[in-house]
């Protein structure tokens, strides 16, 4: 069964619309249009937000090469290095419970490595997209397609799960940062290098 699909700025309770839900894998895809033939790499990535809007600690922004929050409950399952094939490309698994109440926010972000040095750019990308699924049946909860009006960035945010009110939701957000990933993480708050 396929979730809900939603579009740029709209959102939907994940408590309301799957009741006991809490391991979720938070799936992004997407597959790069033909170019010059380069290496065409994009990276998953999320922070851990605090009511300040901004990570607690360098700690709480999951990648690669840091796949796991320090408490476990949100974890990179690994690095896909080219878009290629059916699914999801990165995933990135929740245990909704284990979050700490003091994050209100977890922003999912997908860069694309080595973007000014191979002039890639999101105008590149095509059928890319951000899901929710449901752990323990394996069920699309809700998906966000994402349109392709980010031409020049190389940098965006897909999505964010947030509580509000004790429920879990999940908003479609599709920002693009032309100041790429490092632009991210500094307007989030972690100290990079």
């Amino acid at each position: 069964m396929a979730g809900l699909t939603l579009t740029k700025g709209s959102n939907l309770s994940l408590t309301k619309t799957d009741p006991g839900l809490n391991k979720v894998h938070v799936g992004l895809g997407w597959d790069p249009r033909t170019t010059t033939g380069d290496q065409f790499d994009l990276d998953a990535s999320a922070l851990l937000l605090g009511a300040d809007g901004k990570v607690r600690s360098s700690a709480d922004f999951i990648f690669y090469n840091q796949p796991a929050a320090a408490d476990g409950s949100v974890v990179h399952k690994g690095d896909n290095r080219s878009g290629e094939g059916d699914g999801d490309d990165e995933v990135i698994a929740i245990e909704l419970s284990a979050v700490g109440s003091d994050v209100e926010r977890i922003v999912f972000v997908v860069s694309i490595d080595q973007a000014e040095s191979r002039r890639q750019n999101f105008g590149q990308v095509r059928a890319a997209y951000c899901r929710v699924v449901n752990h323990e049946t394996d069920a699309e909860v809700v998906r966000y397609d994402l349109s392709e009006d980010a031409a020049p960035e190389t940098c965006m945010i897909f999505s964010e799960l947030y509580r509000h009110n004790g429920e879990w939701k999940f908003k479609a957000v599709g920002q693009g940062y032309a100041t790429g990933l490092a632009g991210i993480a500094s307007d989030f708050g972690v100290q990079l290098g």
